[in-house]
């Protein structure tokens, strides 16, 4: 993509800690944002949510590789784990295999009315 509005060094943009974004003005009125999140995949596209405009945000991705997950995926992950046993899938897949019974014998027909 080359139709950038500009590029931003990472330095001039402002960490906004309540919605855990970085931002840097829009002409429109607005700020431009991208996440840590967005930085540590690689992302280098900052948008404005009032506009079409869009600036390239240039940074060190070694700077931002070690990012934790956002809020919402560790949300999902520990709610994952309360919903689910304590045990893995592949505990899971061992109990199973455990339960497994194989015989030669033919299972017997059973007729259902409907």
């Amino acid at each position: 993509m080359g139709a950038y509005y500009d590029e931003i060094e990472i330095e001039d943009m402002t960490w906004d800690e309540e919605k855990g974004v970085f931002h840097y003005p829009c002409p429109c009125g607005d700020r431009f944002e991208i996440s840590r999140r967005q930085l540590a995949d690689y992302e280098d596209i900052a948008t404005c949510p009032s506009c079409s405009l869009i600036i390239r945000v240039i940074f060190d991705p070694l700077d931002f590789e070690d990012e934790p997950p956002d809020d919402e995926e560790a949300e999902s992950e520990e709610s994952d784990q309360e919903e689910g046993s304590d045990s893995s899938g592949d505990d899971d897949f061992e109990d199973a295999m455990e339960h497994l019974n194989i015989t030669d014998d033919i299972p017997a027909v059973v007729s259902v009315a409907a």
